[in-house]
């Protein structure tokens, strides 16, 4: 399943969004949300069980949450399976000169020594980000859209790259589809903006598609 990665724009160019566009494609977009999280929970609730038992097989808790940023820069708590050893956070400075991405304030690392071998599994097929469900569930979160960072990540952006927060952030968008951490992060930013002034239910399709393909081959992950 071969597919060019979309044209970017290389120019720093500060977008401007009409508040009255995008209506009909945004309550369409919420409806289509809720609809297949919950039915994606019901299916996958047997997965959901298996994974809980194999991440607390270490003693620590299944789940983890993290303060992250969504529209406008409104903070929630965005869940996840715990694919991390206890207090992997408070090592993270130690690690920061190991950042893989060369650019940009987001952190990945591809021999993370913080991720445990469940974690290193799960990460791999990106069964980590399923409890996402939940938030895409509660409106903090949609299907498809950019990533939600962290705070310490946003207090660096510069204007151009806070508009990554203009819309409600996703599971899934350009960057998880077109090679995820194999991808600069000024890379990943231009990305996130083109699916902004492109997005579409059409748009949005092909990405979930996109997505499937990305998961099964596993590009990127890491």
């Amino acid at each position: 399943m071969e597919e060019t990665m979309p044209k970017i724009q290389q120019e720093e160019i500060l977008i401007t969004l009409d508040p009255n566009s995008h209506k009909l494609y945004n309550a369409i977009k919420r409806i289509a949300d809720i609809f297949f999280s919950c039915m994606a929970l019901v299916i996958l609730s047997p997965l959901f069980l298996i994974v809980i038992i194999a991440v607390r097989s270490d003693g620590g808790p299944a789940f983890y949450t993290q303060t992250r940023l969504g529209k406008d820069g409104v903070p929630f708590k965005m869940y996840k399976f715990r694919s991390m050893c206890i207090g992997a956070e408070n090592m993270l400075d130690s690690l920061l000169q190991y950042n893989d991405l060369a650019t940009g304030p987001a952190f990945k690392m591809i021999n993370d020594p913080r991720i445990t071998k469940v974690g290193r599994f799960i990460r791999k097929y990106s069964i980590d980000e399923l409890p996402q469900l939940i938030n895409i569930i509660k409106g903090d979160m949609s299907i498809v859209g950019p990533r939600p960072p962290l705070p310490r990540e946003v207090e660096q952006y510069t204007p151009y790259q806070r508009q990554r927060l203009l819309v409600v952030p996703g599971l899934t968008c350009y960057w998880q589809t077109y090679g995820r951490s194999d991808i600069s992060f000024d890379k990943w930013v231009q990305m996130d903006l083109e699916y902004i002034q492109k997005r579409s239910v059409w748009v949005d399709t092909k990405l979930i598609i996109r997505t499937i393909y990305t998961v099964i081959f596993k590009r990127g992950a890491y």
